[in-house]
């Protein structure tokens, strides 16, 4: 017997527009930093909590993540807007003495689950009908440099994919665009 497919759902993700005022709305300066790292450079929340300040380059505007999933490291390139926000985060937010990048002053990091619930709280906050998390951050990088014309390779090596197959479930794409590309021929 044949095992049934089931059709998954396409995830949320938001625009850039929806992003900055998703932003606005998260109160907490260090989540705040945080998700703006995830949007710009598609990180995982596991490696956003887990990185620490020496895999942070910002004189060579890089993000080595260090033992990505499935133990593998790759290099993240830091955009103009993202380095503004990291540099003034180490210079007038962080203040924890802890060696992660991103630390709470009273315990040395930031969780998963308080990250999503500031995120949740903010998307509350801004009466949406969009089930947003850390993850759907990852899923807007990649949409959105995908609608400003980058190429699926290029952001199947940002997100750190084996094969384009898993970039795909992450490129979301409407049935306007869809159209427009088949009438190319």
């Amino acid at each position: 017997m044949e095992p049934v497919k089931v059709k998954q759902k396409e995830r949320d993700f938001i625009t850039e527009t929806e992003f900055h005022d998703l932003i606005k709305a998260i109160d907490h300066r260090v989540i705040r930093t945080v998700v703006q790292t995830m949007f710009y450079t598609g990180g995982r929340i596991s490696e956003m909590i887990n990185l620490k300040l020496e895999e942070v380059d910002l004189k060579n505007r890089m993000l080595h993540i260090i033992d990505g999933k499935g133990k593998k490291d790759r290099d993240v390139p830091i955009n103009e807007k993202l380095h503004c926000i990291l540099t003034y985060y180490l210079t007038h937010i962080r203040e924890s003495k802890s060696g992660r990048f991103f630390a709470m002053t009273s315990t040395g990091k930031v969780s998963s689950c308080y990250i999503n619930r500031h995120i949740h709280e903010a998307v509350d906050k801004l009466g949406w009908d969009k089930d947003v998390s850390a993850h759907v951050l990852r899923h807007s990088f990649g949409t959105n440099l995908l609608e400003k014309g980058a190429s699926v390779v290029s952001i199947q090596k940002l997100l750190g994919h084996a094969n384009l197959s898993v970039t795909s479930r992450y490129l979301h794409q409407d049935i306007n665009k869809l159209n427009s590309v088949v009438n190319l021929l």
